[in-house]
């Protein structure tokens, strides 16, 4: 695993495409192209970390994102995994979220949330087996492929809160010379 490079935007793309174009997992309409996924990852890498699994081709990727804009929120985040149709059941997407939890843990965020579009019973069990919460559920709020679909909300503790003065959560580059060693680590 590692963090993301401009270079890995076709491979996400493509790991992307089906999902968005055939599945209700994604709330997006049009498969985004490389050119707008390398925007994204460099639009949010000041603050978020993007990750990738590869073995000489890219297997899935994670990242993280603004949990909501207002100021009080900026301690919690958004996070979502995708892994390549090949790849699914090796343990891929836990691989890559438990190396994000510890990166984002070490900027100081203390919250991870996640939307899972309903049913999809293989992701619910993969954010239950780490420790996601269920948090609530939004009825109806996507319309896609001819239907109305409901998301589901899970929270997960990336660290305790303190009950003094919170320190503002670090960019991500402030990280980047541990990078390789957080990643690498072993994640319970």
């Amino acid at each position: 695993m590692r963090v993301a490079a401009a270079a890995d935007a076709p491979e996400i793309a493509a790991i992307y495409a089906p999902i968005v174009a055939a599945t209700t997992i994604s709330f997006e309409l049009e498969p985004p192209s490389p050119a707008e996924i390398e925007r994204r990852v460099h639009a949010v890498h000041d603050r978020f970390p993007w990750l990738v699994a590869d073995d000489g081709a890219v297997l899935g990727y994670a990242y993280a994102a603004e949990h909501r804009t207002r100021a009080a929120y900026r301690w919690s985040v958004d996070v979502s995994v995708y892994v390549a149709e090949r790849a699914r059941g090796r343990g891929v997407a836990t691989r890559l979220y438990r190396a994000l939890f510890a990166l984002l843990a070490e900027q100081g965020y203390y919250n991870a949330f996640a939307g899972i579009t309903l049913p999809n019973e293989p992701s619910v069990g993969l954010h239950r087996a780490l420790g996601f919460e269920p948090v609530g559920v939004y009825r109806n709020v996507g319309y896609k492929l001819g239907m109305w679909c409901d998301v589901a909300w899970f929270g997960r503790v990336l660290r305790q809160p303190a009950d003094d003065a919170v320190d503002e959560p670090l960019p991500f580059p402030a990280l980047r010379n541990r990078w390789p060693d957080i990643i690498a680590a072993p994640h319970p």
